[in-house]
């Protein structure tokens, strides 16, 4: 049977002012929208199987949230949750939509608000029964693109290890072979836009879409972001605007499309399949609270003798700070019992992976540090494209031996140790073994 393909977008933006998720102790109100967030969804069918993938411009979508959405779309579509994959584009210019522990002392972090998160879930599932409505005959080829240095690096250290490969799948419709979708994967923070961006936006994320969009008229990108937990524009943004994340977002896009332009070998029968399993991961504990105040105190020596630093390196000993605070919450809730409830909520976490030709694309919650990306991709056997944010969140982040060792932001808010990383490196393999 010839391959089937739709798409279908849904605009999630919130219909009222409401907080900006994303950055400690700024108290950031919307006062209107740059760009709409959107939930975009490409549906793939060949031989009786059809996949959905789903990306959203918020900043995480939790794991019971995502189940909702699946059986929402599984009662009207059939297809099953498995096959479903659903993530975040990790803005952060949207709304609240996970409540994060290590936020819960931040007096300007509010609740996040249901009634949002029902519309959310309303409108996905919306774009997804959409996109399974709109299939027609369609074929498909893979490529990637180089894309180093055009929308950022390693964080931390700026000689330190980056995944500069964006994996794309591009659809067209048999009829004529006009553009029907694009699927991009690439793993980059989005935080051009900073603490003081008070519009709803899906940073460059957004303009790398559009990019790519008007290349190809007609089509629709879903874009799904890769292992960015120690990626981001820090050391590429000239500032913090949002003429600046178009610059970046349409130099980015405008590689992609370059790509995308040169495709040939389109499929009309790519083998279409998909597994998921659930990880145990061990949690880790956080240190008393005397030691996590005095860790605390240190980091905010160590940022005032910085004062007149590179904005750069200022940043990072900033959110070091940042973090240093976040421990002293948990280290609080550590001491109150709270912190072993959330161990045990997050035990088991999914680990997914859809195979689209001869591709699979994997998709992990929470932010893995690209180090886990690059050697799940070195041991796969075949070519791997990794989707983060996606289908839940771990609270945070997945660091290195060597990141948790220099203690760093990401470290200290880690709800787990480094080890967890390899746990889900090892399911994501023994699943693509699955469906090889």
């Amino acid at each position: 049977m010839p391959l089937l393909a739709g798409f279908f977008r849904s605009d999630i933006t919130p219909h009222e002012p409401c907080f900006l998720v994303g950055y400690p102790h700024v108290a950031r109100i919307s006062t209107g929208t740059n760009d709409p967030l959107l939930a975009s969804a490409l549906c793939l069918e060949n031989n009786g199987t059809a996949l959905l993938l789903i990306s959203l411009d918020v900043l995480f979508v939790s794991a019971d949230w995502t189940r909702d959405c699946r059986a929402r779309i599984t009662a009207a579509t059939g297809i099953p949750g498995e096959q479903i994959l659903i993530a975040a584009t990790h803005t952060h210019s949207g709304p609240h939509t996970v409540e994060i522990m290590a936020w819960r002392e931040d007096p300007v972090v509010p609740p996040v608000d249901v009634a949002y998160l029902e519309f959310a879930c309303v409108q996905t599932t919306a774009a997804a029964v959409e996109a399974w409505h709109a299939r027609e005959p369609a074929g498909a080829a893979w490529t990637n693109a180089d894309v180093r240095g055009l929308a950022g690096g390693n964080r931390i250290d700026p000689e330190g290890p980056e995944d500069p490969e964006a994996g794309l799948l591009f659809v067209r419709k048999s009829a004529g072979n006009a553009p029907l979708a694009a699927l991009v994967i690439y793993g980059m923070h989005p935080t051009v836009l900073h603490a003081d961006s008070t519009q709803f936006s899906g940073d460059f994320i957004g303009y790398a879409r559009r990019r790519i969009e008007e290349e190809f008229p007609g089509a629709g990108v879903v874009y799904l972001n890769g292992v960015c937990g120690n990626q981001s524009p820090r050391r590429i943004a000239r500032e913090k605007t949002y003429a600046e994340a178009e610059r970046i977002g349409r130099a980015l896009g405008g590689r992609m499309a370059e790509a995308l332009l040169m495709l040939g070998g389109f499929s009309s029968e790519p083998v279409l399949r998909a597994a998921s399993t659930s990880v145990a991961l061990e949690g880790r504990t956080f240190p008393p609270v005397n030691e996590a105040a005095e860790a605390l105190a240190a980091a905010h020596g160590r940022l005032a003798e910085l004062e007149f630093a590179e904005s750069a390196v200022r940043r990072t000993v900033e959110c070091a700070w940042f973090g240093a605070e976040e421990v002293l919450t948990l280290a609080k809730a550590e001491a109150a019992g709270d912190a072993e409830e959330l161990r045990n909520q997050y035990a088991t976490v999914e680990a997914q992976v859809l195979r689209i030709g001869e591709v699979m694309v994997a998709a992990w919650p929470g932010e893995f540090f690209v180090e886990h990306g690059l050697a799940a991709k070195a041991r796969a056997g075949r070519p791997l494209h990794i989707a983060t944010m996606a289908n839940g969140e771990l609270q945070g982040y997945v660091v290195t031996p060597e990141a948790a060792a220099a203690g760093g932001y990401e470290a200290q808010m880690s709800l787990f140790p480094p080890a967890a990383g390899e746990c889900v490196v090892y399911a994501t393999l023994k699943l693509i073994e699955r469906l090889t």
